[in-house]
């Protein structure tokens, strides 16, 4: 029979070896480094274009859907308009 100490420290090695494992973790891609989609390229046109809209009314407030509404006819034109 093998003596009692011999396997307390076989049983810590292999805890030890367990737990200095890391688990297999899936990395999730930036969103800055994937590729923009149109729609997506849009609405950060529009949203630019509407906050330039509230810098020239002077940074005033309440005015957040009609900057939103004219930058989105300078931006898509007269084609969505309809």
């Amino acid at each position: 029979m093998k003596p009692l100490v011999a396997d307390k420290s076989r049983r810590k090695k292999h805890s030890e070896s367990i737990q200095g494992r890391e688990p297999a973790v899936l990395r999730k891609e930036s969103i800055h480094s994937q590729p923009v989609s149109p729609p997506d390229d849009i609405q950060a046109r529009i949203s630019d274009h509407a906050y330039e809209l509230y810098a020239e009314r002077g940074y005033r407030q309440g005015y957040a859907l009609e900057d939103w509404l004219e930058a989105e006819r300078a931006i898509r034109g007269p084609e969505r308009n309809a």
